[in-house]
């Protein structure tokens, strides 16, 4: 756990009910393909999209296809089931990044949901040349390992206790990637403290709240959108998301009191 880990509490029992909202999330997703569609097009570069805990690439198949439709080379994990950080599965994410960069000869994005976005900060920590830019989704990074309600799940899954650290894998978590990185998180969020899943804003830092479940995340039309806002900009030329005019009216102000 990073020294610089908040103690906060995990959302209340309420919030996690309403996680439920997932599934009328992806029938959002649905019925706003024809908006998405004016989301801003690729420019072919790779980009790797990690799971959450549990979860594997069919949980993030809706995203990927969207994401392919944009114009990107877009992969899995490729390791099945995300059971936590296993013995190999550092190994494995390394070597995908690695053959994505070589075959592609471009840098490569990295989009994680909750867990894989823990993923993705620390990939991108330990190879900042071959990484184009972190994008997070729900990730408690910067919340202390029990500022979630699926600690417990995470211990049983991976084997690991949850407030165990490798400081080989990519160093301590809180610290914000050497890359353009984008945090986006809700605060009506029913798994992980939503002030954990917030990254310090800073050059090439920022966070987009959006309004809706944790488990949605990866198909909720707002992330979609911010997702493809975010992948869209010229390497090198990051600037912070723009939520002015309409935007603001689904984008609220992240930092807010």
């Amino acid at each position: 756990m990073s020294a610089t880990a908040q103690t906060l509490a995990p959302p209340s029992r309420t919030l996690m009910m309403l996680e439920t909202r997932a599934i009328s999330e992806f029938g959002a997703f649905l019925a706003a393909l024809p908006l998405l569609s004016l989301a801003p097009k690729g420019d072919g570069h790779p980009v790797l999209v990690l799971p959450g805990l549990m979860a594997s690439d069919v949980s993030t198949r809706a995203l990927r296809s969207f994401l392919k439709s944009r114009g990107y080379a877009v992969s899995g994990w490729r390791q099945g089931r995300n059971l936590g950080l296993r013995p190999g599965v550092q190994n494995a994410m390394v070597d995908l990044v690695h053959e994505l960069n070589d075959t592609h000869g471009r840098t490569v994005s990295l989009v994680g949901w909750s867990l894989g976005g823990l993923y993705a900060r620390q990939l991108a920590k330990m190879m900042p040349k071959r990484v184009r830019g972190v994008i997070t989704l729900g990730s408690p990074f910067s919340g202390s390992p029990k500022s979630t309600n699926a600690w417990r799940v995470y211990e049983y899954a991976s084997g690991r206790r949850a407030d165990e650290s490798d400081d080989r894998f990519g160093g301590h978590l809180a610290a914000t990637p050497p890359v353009p990185t984008t945090a986006i998180f809700s605060r009506t969020d029913g798994v992980c403290a939503w002030q954990g899943c917030m990254e310090q804003p800073g050059s090439f830092a920022e966070n987009i709240e959006i309004e809706g479940s944790h488990c949605g995340m990866g198909h909720h039309p707002a992330v979609v959108y911010a997702v493809a806002d975010r992948l869209a900009q010229e390497e090198g030329k990051w600037t912070p998301f723009n939520r002015g005019g309409l935007r603001s009216l689904v984008y609220p102000d992240p930092y807010r009191a």
